[in-house]
């Protein structure tokens, strides 16, 4: 299953390193589906709780974030970690959108204590970082 093979993927990411939807979608047998691969990761548990997306609220809703004091820096499935937050688009900008567990400033905030250097308008140098 490809949600299956991008998460064993995502889940090999070592720290100090990023690598593109693109590529994990590559990985997982879908080089095309690199959107697909931003749904699966917006999917997973972050915070211990249910995943509120922006787009999935019915007409006339209104958004609330998940209750919890401090957010898990990482996310789980299948029980093991999945550093979602080395995954960025293939321009090196951190594009995450419509995921409330899931800010930009919390990818920045994991990606900078995993070593890399991103600056406050969520831009990395993904040539140096990049996994191969």
């Amino acid at each position: 299953m490809f949600k299956d093979r991008v998460l064993k993927f995502v889940k090999k990411i070592p720290k100090g390193k990023v690598v593109s939807y693109g590529q994990v979608a590559a990985a997982a047998g879908s080089p095309r589906a690199a959107r697909q691969v931003g749904g699966i990761l917006r999917s997973i548990d972050i915070l211990g709780g249910p995943q509120i997306s922006i787009g999935n609220l019915g007409k006339g809703a209104k958004p609330r974030r998940p209750k919890r004091a401090k957010p898990i820096l990482h996310a789980k499935a299948g029980g093991a970690i999945v550093p979602w937050w080395r995954v960025v688009n293939n321009h090196g900008i951190i594009s995450i959108k419509g995921n409330w567990t899931a800010t930009k400033e919390l990818q920045r905030e994991l990606l900078i204590k995993d070593g890399i250097k991103v600056t406050k308008d969520f831009k990395l140098d993904i040539s140096k970082y990049r996994l191969k």
